[in-house]
């Protein structure tokens, strides 16, 4: 979902629910989702990491 528009086999539903009801994978997408818009959002605007997590980005930011 994070590397773009895709289709979602129905084998990986599947395993999902194994482990989650359906309401709980509606939420796991939607945090998926926006956390997904929320780096691309970053990245287009060359917001800089706060330092919460120790990734490394692909690219510097800009400092502004």
């Amino acid at each position: 979902m994070t590397l773009g528009s895709v289709d979602v086999p129905d084998e990986v539903f599947e395993e999902l629910k194994r482990h989650f009801n359906t309401e709980q994978i509606v939420d796991l997408t939607a945090t998926v989702a926006m956390e997904n818009m929320r780096a691309r959002f970053n990245r287009a605007l060359q917001v800089e990491s706060d330092g919460f997590c120790d990734l490394r980005a692909h690219r510097a930011a800009r400092s502004t």
